[in-house]
């Protein structure tokens, strides 16, 4: 039998002074709910806007735990959940995590693929879920079309080329604009790397794809490169708006939008409802998660770092100077 958890937890939590290690009551799971005594959790972009007191979505807020993806062990169910069992490993792209407990929706949640540590896990469900569901979904990428991961070194774009792998992509194309990563891309799916600050990188797109453009381009920079990559995408092509590292606002040639008749389609999880993200969660776990495909997916961790060195943490984060994930470990 599993020992009670404590009244009070420590936790990483956004202060003035910045991220500070302190103590705070551990919730009680609700009746589909879980309580999950976290082993690790892994970095998000989001996690430095939370940190400057922005909420991610119904996640963040003062005096609340950062941190958006965790893995560890079930401690406590609610009294409703079946699906679930107190021991259980599992992973999720849920708030709080940055703290010794974490509570999870128990549709929401994913098993933790037992050939991997903890560490390893907590830095899968924002990515699997994130690119499942603009690759798959939103994007309709049929075995044998092109695809082109704008933004491919970082850690969803590392995702993105291996789920397209995964469901039969023909050709893949990564973009990066750092040398020593673009040496890299080609372990995690890219058959073509391109440049995206060379001048000349959607002619090195076109002629790739026989002078047509690419199927489907998965976007995670928007900002200077929304036409761009409009050019870079076949005729009646799609373009999936997953990110914005390169800038909220940018120039759209409405023209060569109408001239290309690209469907082009944003997609976030921040205005998704519990019940969207629960379907969500049930097609990443039966398409990749149960497949022998979803074994291969994996991403590489930067560095680990104790809960006690958030702040390290973060701040490697805020520098770019990682590739892969950043994780924190908990116990």
């Amino acid at each position: 039998m599993s020992s009670s958890p404590p009244i009070n937890m420590k936790a990483i939590v956004a202060t003035t002074s910045g991220p500070t290690l302190t103590t705070v009551p551990v919730s009680t799971p609700g009746p589909n709910h879980v309580l999950v005594k976290v082993h690790a959790a892994a970095l998000n972009r989001a996690d430095l806007g939370m940190l400057k007191g922005q909420s991610h979505g119904n996640v963040g807020g003062a005096g609340t735990p950062l941190g958006l993806e965790w893995a560890g062990e079930i401690a406590q169910v609610g009294e409703t959940v079946t699906n679930w069992q107190v021991g259980d490993r599992v992973m999720a792209a849920g708030g709080n995590a940055f703290a010794e407990y974490a509570i999870g929706h128990c549709d929401r949640i994913y098993p933790a693929p037992p050939e991997m540590s903890s560490e390893e896990a907590a830095t899968l469900p924002v990515a699997l879920q994130t690119e499942h569901d603009a690759i798959v979904t939103n994007g309709q990428l049929l075995p044998g079309q092109s695809i082109l991961v704008q933004g491919a070194s970082s850690g969803v774009g590392l995702m993105a080329m291996q789920i397209a792998k995964a469901f039969g992509a023909g050709l893949v194309i990564g973009t990066s604009t750092n040398e020593a990563r673009r040496e890299q891309l080609a372990k995690y799916g890219a058959d073509i790397v391109v440049n995206s600050n060379d001048e000349h990188w959607v002619k090195q797109v076109i002629d790739a794809t026989d002078g047509h453009g690419v199927d489907l381009t998965i976007d995670h920079i928007s900002g200077p490169v929304g036409n761009a990559n409009m050019k870079a995408t076949k005729i009646g092509g799609r373009i999936i708006n997953v990110g914005r590292l390169g800038g909220m606002h940018g120039d759209f040639n409405y023209d060569l939008h109408a001239l290309r008749r690209i469907q082009y389609l944003g997609v976030t999880f921040r205005t998704r409802t519990g019940k969207e993200v629960s379907s969500i969660v049930e097609k990443v776990t039966e398409s990749l998660l149960s497949s022998s495909a979803g074994k291969k997916l994996q991403l590489p961790i930067h560095q680990v770092f104790p809960l006690a060195e958030a702040t390290d943490a973060l701040a490697m984060m805020e520098r770019n100077e990682h590739f892969g994930k950043i994780v924190l470990r908990v116990v």
